[in-house]
């Protein structure tokens, strides 16, 4: 059964002794630039209400609502800096025309830091993320310009997003053989609906000293039921405009995905509880998560959504959620765990299965 827990059950981040509340507050909605957005005076409400509740993990980027996201952020967060973990990424181009304002090399990265330290009013970034890899750069001068930001207090930890697993354990073996600054923290998208993630990344960053950090943990919105089978034709315009647009141009608008949905609903019915607590419940149970993030555009979207630390749902309801948005691992992990291999290997002992 899940437990219970609220924002002020801290949590360790990766393999480092930082402290953690177990939802981050996603400021991605923060500001109206991409037309969907929270406004700046019901952001502060959402924001507030947050960390009046102990949530001390707020995670933006330097593209969010074109920067409009860590303004606010750092606006709110006057008078209770110190005691906020404040996250921030960069890799997206924030100077349309200039190739050198996006990517993961070292003219981006320290042009991207210094232009989140003014918006966020700060002389330091508790967490700074590669939003995304690129496959451009060599990891080597992504590494060692990580580090010399750690090395001048600019930023205190480092974290990476939206990578393949075998790269993102390669940068963390080169950083520590290095002595270089190493990863405390992975964002992927995972939720009912998408849980790829569970073939390699969750069990690497586990692995790896990375705590684990899901986004998108309500698949853009459709396991909150909030979208029908009338919505399947969802126009595909891209981040801005609508988030049913957003829904639709990521892929989190499917057949599969509203079944699911329905699953996540009569459960929401038989505990008396809405289907976007069931659904982010289901995450939070998931032993190798650390925090998920969290995004709301109003503040009854953030309370209701809070409400999901308190949901207990039985070991029946865990089965079936795991059985409704179940995938196939796929080689070498049906191999690996198939009776036959085992067998040939154990030569008839009885081993704890493994974890992978």
């Amino acid at each position: 059964m899940t437990q219970s827990l609220d924002l002020a059950t801290y949590r360790l981040l990766g393999r480092s002794g930082l402290r953690v509340s177990p939802l981050a507050l996603g400021t991605m909605t923060f500001g109206s630039d991409w037309g969907w957005g929270a406004e700046q005076d019901e952001a502060r409400r959402i924001f507030d209400a947050y960390v009046d509740r102990g949530g001390n993990f707020v995670d933006t980027a330097n593209a969010y609502t074109n920067g409009s996201s860590e303004r606010l952020v750092g606006e709110f967060a006057e008078g209770k800096r110190n005691r906020l973990v404040i996250s921030t990424k960069y890799t997206m181009a924030t100077h349309p025309g200039d190739p050198n304002s996006g990517g993961n090399h070292r003219k981006s990265m320290v042009a991207s830091v210094e232009e989140s330290l003014r918006r966020l009013k700060s002389d330091y970034i508790d967490l700074l993320y590669v939003h995304q890899w690129e496959g451009l750069t060599p990891v080597e001068e992504i590494l060692r310009g990580l580090d010399d930001l750690v090395r001048q207090g600019k930023v205190l930890y480092l974290g990476l997003s939206d990578i393949p697993a075998w790269q993102a354990s390669r940068m963390q073996a080169i950083a520590d053989l290095r002595g270089w600054t190493p990863f405390v923290a992975l964002q992927s998208e995972y939720s009912l609906v998408e849980r790829t993630s569970e073939r390699d990344l969750i069990p690497m960053a586990n692995e790896m000293g990375m705590g684990f950090m899901p986004w998108a943990p309500l698949a853009n919105g459709v396991l909150s039921g909030k979208y029908s089978r009338a919505d399947l034709g969802a126009s595909q315009t891209g981040i801005a405009g609508s988030r049913k647009a957003v829904a639709g141009a990521h892929g989190s608008l499917s057949e599969r995905s509203l079944a699911i949905a329905d699953v996540v609903g009569e459960i929401a019915r038989e505990t008396g509880r809405s289907s976007a607590q069931v659904a982010l419940a289901w995450v939070t149970a998931n032993t190798g998560v650390t925090a998920l993030l969290l995004g709301a555009r109003t503040l009854q979207q953030l309370e209701n959504n809070l409400g999901a630390l308190d949901v207990s749902l039985s070991a029946e309801q865990m089965r079936r959620l795991d059985a409704a948005s179940a995938i196939e691992l796929g080689f070498p992990y049906n191999l690996l765990h198939g009776p036959f291999l085992r067998a040939a290997v154990s030569g008839g002992a009885h081993f704890p299965e493994r974890t992978w």
